[in-house]
């Protein structure tokens, strides 16, 4: 059973026990830590952030890996979903780990800049341009590795809130080979491709770009401005 400490500061917590050998498992939710899992051997700890839980407003904030985040659908849906708008101000390597999600379905559309990433069994690293969209199955490992000055992207999950896990055993790249997680399969769309996310997700999501940006996940229907 994990130890449980309250800190009001997660960040200045996490890398005190980080200095005294802890790892960091997981992360709830990456938007904007509440709570974290370490260990050490067989000894767990578990973070929980004292404060008062943020509110859902829009402005931007800290989350996961240093990357701001905010809220493009504040009220979730009802949990069912989280629309994050997310952003880099100052390019470069990414000070991001291999992990992966407890969702149901995720997508990541670039708005600006390039990022790069790279996914289990997916082969060798490569570059998401604005106008490109990724597909990433449930529980895939990946890692953002590198980006441009001022990258933004749009990230639509569901569930709203779900957990956010280290791989530690992992080492990526590995080979590309053909692979299905919970249904779904990994997709690079490019720009003029977007139409492969709703195969991708075995019919859970689509995209569509016109005078806005059209998301579908489940019944939710989401129409974001691009400006």
């Amino acid at each position: 059973m994990a130890r449980e400490l309250r800190c009001s500061d997660l960040d200045a917590a996490l890398a005190t026990h980080q200095a005294q050998g802890f790892r960091l498992d997981t992360i709830i939710p990456a938007d904007d830590p509440a709570e974290l899992l370490l260990s050490r051997g067989d000894e767990h700890l578990r973070l929980v952030r004292d404060t008062p839980p943020r509110v859902h407003d829009g402005a931007w904030h800290r989350g996961r890996a240093g990357m701001d985040y905010r809220d493009l659908v504040p009220d979730r849906r009802g949990g069912a979903l989280i629309a994050s708008h997310i952003r880099i101000v100052n390019g470069g390597p990414v000070a991001d780990y291999v992990h992966y999600h407890d969702i149901r379905v995720q997508l990541i559309y670039c708005l600006r800049g390039w990022v790069r990433l790279v996914y289990e069994d997916q082969g060798e690293p490569f570059v998401m341009s604005a106008g490109e969209c990724v597909v990433q199955p449930p529980q895939i490992r990946h890692r953002v590795l590198e980006c441009s000055d001022g990258l933004e992207v749009i990230e639509v999950t569901a569930p709203a809130v779900h957990a956010t896990h280290v791989d530690h055993d992992l080492a990526l790249p590995t080979p590309r080979r053909d692979r299905v997680w919970a249904g779904q399969r990994f997709a690079w769309c490019r720009t003029g491709e977007l139409d492969r996310v709703a195969d991708a997700t075995a019919g859970l999501a689509e995209i569509r770009l016109a005078n806005e940006l059209e998301i579908r996940v489940g019944t939710e229907e989401l129409r974001f401005a691009l400006r």
